[in-house]
C-alpha cells in the first residue's frame, strides 16, 4: 500500500494452553515495490573474499595516494608474487598474499564479479569450508606453476622473475573450472553478444584463449600463466579422489593375483598327498 494506508489485516492462529485464539495484527506499508533479499545473493566465503580483496586494494590505493611511486613499488614486490623474491629471498608468504591485491578498479571489479557468477552456486553445493579450500587451492597453486615456470625461464632474476603479479584470477579461472565440472550443460551469456553457450564450452574456450596468450601472442601485462596453473591445480583436486581410486584398485588387484598365485603353488605342491582321516585332527 502506498500513502501511509495501513495494509489488510493479517489473520493468525495461534495455540494456546487449552484453546485456540485468533488474533488480528494489522500491518502498514513501509516500502515501495519489491525489496530484494541481498543475504541470499551471496554467501558467507565469497561475501568474507570481497570483504579483504576491497579492504585490501582500499590500502593500496590510499599508498599510491600519499605516498611517493617507490613505497608502491616496494609493497607491490613484497605483497605481490615476485618469483625470484621467493626462491633466492625466501618470502614464502607472496603465493598467498598477492590473491587479494589488484591493480585498478576494473581489475578488482571483474574479478569480484566472475567470483560472484560462478562461485555461489559452488559454495552452496560445496558447503563453506570445501569452497574456502578449494579458492586457496587454486589460488596459491596458480602462483606456485607461476614461480616454477618464471624461474625456469628466467633463473637469475634478469626479467620476468622479478616482475610481481597481483590479483585473485588464479583462483577464479580455478572455480571457473569447476563450475563447468559440477554444471557442464549450464547456458551462459557470452557477453557482450546475445549468444547463449554451454557453461563446459565457456570454460574450454577462456582456457584455449588463456594457452594462446601463454605462448607470448597476447603483449600484454596479463599473466596468463597463474590463469592456466589455477585450472591446471583446480582440475588436479577435483580428480585427486579419482587418481587415489585407481591407485588403490590397482593395488588390491595386485594383492589379489599375488594370493592366487600362492595358493595355486600350494595346490600343485599338495594336488598327490592322501586326504586326512578324521582321527588325526586334535580338538
Amino acid at each position: 500500500m502506498c500513502g501511509g494506508q495501513p495494509a489488510p489485516r493479517t489473520l493468525f492462529l495461534t495455540r494456546g494452553a487449552h484453546s485456540l485464539r485468533l488474533l488480528f495484527v494489522g500491518s502498514y506499508a513501509r516500502s515501495y515495490g519489491f525489496r530484494p533479499n541481498w543475504r541470499g545473493m551471496i554467501t558467507p566465503a565469497i561475501k568474507a573474499i570481497v570483504i579483504i580483496c576491497t579492504a585490501v586494494f582500499l590500502v593500496q590505493t590510499l599508498v599510491k595516494l600519499f605516498f611517493p611511486p617507490a613505497i608502491t613499488g616496494y609493497v607491490d614486490h613484497v605483497l605481490g608474487l615476485a618469483p625470484y623474491y621467493v626462491t633466492h629471498r625466501g618470502w614464502i608468504w607472496q603465493p598467498l598474499t598477492y590473491i587479494f591485491m589488484h591493480g585498478g578498479i576494473l581489475h578488482i571489479l571483474l574479478n569480484m564479479l566472475f567470483l560472484w557468477m560462478f562461485g555461489v552456486d559452488l559454495e552452496r553445493a560445496w558447503g563453506t569450508r570445501r569452497f574456502w579450500t578449494y579458492f586457496l587451492v587454486t589460488g596459491i597453486g596458480g602462483g606456485v606453476v607461476n614461480i616454477i615456470v618464471k624461474t625456469i625461464l628466467d633463473p637469475h632474476g634478469l626479467g620476468d622473475s622479478t616482475v610481481p603479479t597481483i590479483g585473485a584470477s588464479g583462483a577464479i579461472y580455478g572455480i571457473l573450472l569447476a563450475a563447468a565440472v559440477m554444471f557442464p550443460d549450464r547456458q551462459v551469456w557470452l557477453i557482450p553478444f546475445p549468444v547463449q553457450i554451454p557453461m563446459k564450452i565457456y570454460v574450454i574456450a577462456a582456457g584455449a584463449i588463456e594457452f594462446f596468450f601463454t605462448l607470448g601472442a597476447g603483449g600484454d601485462n596479463v599473466s596468463h600463466v597463474t590463469h592456466l596453473g589455477g585450472m591446471l591445480v583446480g582440475y588436479l583436486y577435483l580428480r585427486r579422489g579419482s587418481f587415489f581410486y585407481r591407485a588403490r584398485n590397482g593395488y588390491m588387484d595386485w594383492k589379489r593375483k599375488h594370493a592366487r598365485k600362492k595358493f595355486d603353488v600350494y595346490m600343485r605342491d599338495h594336488r598327490e598327498e592322501p586326504p586326512s582321516r578324521p582321527d588325526r585332527w586334535v580338538n
